[in-house]
């Protein structure tokens, strides 16, 4: 069977909780159109989330990768067009590091477009009445690190497969505990994952 290698990330900066973990449990090691879903969270650490992100590609063998990040703030789940080769964000990894605006890969492209059906995601999120769309930064954070080390990676390779990035809004137990962020159940966020990885099949 194929498999698709879905990520999250743990906690970070002053969100005690992240729900891409909530979804990664949730879905690991569920068939979704033909693919097993494998998982991992990873950690927000400008200096190893790459490297553990590329060492389960390497023993998983996955023929799509879905890496899924938390946008505190939007109200929208948002598959991101491109990365950009470039460490940045303005704010500390979970070991306190903030780069400034190094490249992520040197010598590596400027950007690197991901190659899931987010045009698809969207409308069949929408579809079933999830708010959805296409976002075009997935911003210099640890987001976009994690989306540009597995593009390179694939381009590298002359791998082709899907890949790309998938930013989600803050569940509602995040947003008690945090403040003023728009906010969406667990449930609903899991849903709505699982909605996006259904795409990918049939447009590959």
């Amino acid at each position: 069977m194929k498999k698709l290698l879905l990520t999250g990330f743990e906690p970070f900066l002053n969100f005690k909780l992240n729900p891409t973990m909530e979804v990664v449990k949730h879905l690991d090691g569920d068939t979704i159109n033909g693919y097993e879903v494998v998982t991992r969270v990873l950690p927000v650490d400008f200096s190893t989330s790459g490297k553990k992100l590329l060492k389960a590609i390497e023993e998983t063998k996955p023929d799509a990768i879905v890496s899924l990040g938390l946008a505190g703030g939007r109200a929208k789940v948002t598959p991101e067009r491109i990365a950009i080769n470039c460490n940045d964000g303005g704010e500390p990894d979970n070991h306190g590091r903030i780069p400034s605006g190094e490249p992520i890969v040197e010598g590596g492209s400027d950007g690197l477009f991901g190659t899931l059906p987010i045009h698809k995601m969207v409308n069949e999120l929408k579809e079933k009445g999830y708010p959805a769309e296409i976002s075009n930064s997935a911003g210099t954070y640890l987001c976009n690190h994690v989306m540009y080390q597995t593009l390179n990676y694939i381009e590298k390779q002359n791998k082709r497969i899907p890949a790309g990035f998938i930013h989600i809004p803050a569940s509602h137990e995040l947003a008690i505990e945090h403040g003023k962020v728009p906010s969406w159940s667990q449930t609903d966020l899991n849903e709505a994952v699982s909605v996006c990885l259904t795409c990918i099949k049939d447009e590959h």
